[in-house]
């Protein structure tokens, strides 16, 4: 209730922070450009191999496995 008793009291203080918030909020209803897909740094590693007598899977399979550990 005391709130108001001030408004009664200072009315144009009110009424100018009334145009004050209309002013700042005004705006608010554009819309922003914003990229929802941030920057993602990924390292990536490429190893090229050549070895003759085994197929490229066995190799693929031979490299995850020793470095992940299956």
């Amino acid at each position: 209730m005391w709130i108001v008793r001030l408004a009664l009291r200072r009315t144009y203080t009110f009424v100018v922070m009334a145009f004050a918030d209309c002013r700042d909020g005004g705006g608010q209803h554009l819309p922003h450009v914003t990229d929802i897909f941030p920057e993602i740094n990924i390292r990536v590693v490429s190893i090229v191999w050549q070895f003759s007598g085994m197929p490229a899977d066995e190799i693929e399979q031979r490299i995850i496995c020793q470095t992940s550990g299956c």
